[in-house]
């Protein structure tokens, strides 16, 4: 399964870093999405890493603030998360539809039965 942590409480205009881990699965070979979900709303595709950090993509609200890593060593994705608005409260999730790379579009992980998700982590932002 997939592992999200790192989520909390911050003020706007900080910092957080999301973490993605692998247990009992090898993320390194591939691609892993972080998407978000507002209260009664869908997923929100936010980022993709594909299995050799090659390529990243990120979604227009999130580009020039996110940025998507990966530690293969560690089995571990991140997602640095600055410049953080209330507009960005919401639980983020890690997934992966077990493509190599991120050539796919969100829609097919969200849709993919296939596909392994985390289960979240609660990011606040609030003062």
């Amino acid at each position: 399964q997939l592992v999200e942590s790192g989520g909390g409480l911050v003020q706007p205009g900080g910092s957080l870093r999301l973490s993605c881990a692998g247990s009992g699965v090898t993320l390194n070979n591939y691609a892993i999405r972080w998407f978000r979900q507002f209260p009664g709303k869908e997923h929100e595709g936010l980022s993709c890493i594909d299995s050799d950090a090659r390529n990243r993509d990120y979604a227009d609200s999130v580009k020039g603030r996110f940025t998507i890593s990966r530690d293969n060593t560690k089995n571990t994705v991140y997602l640095q998360m600055n410049s953080l608005k209330p507009a960005d409260t919401a639980v983020y999730y890690c997934a992966t539809d077990h493509s190599p790379n991120c050539v796919s579009p969100y829609v097919y992980t969200l849709a993919s039965p296939s596909s392994l998700w985390g289960r979240g982590t609660q990011v606040t932002v609030s003062s």
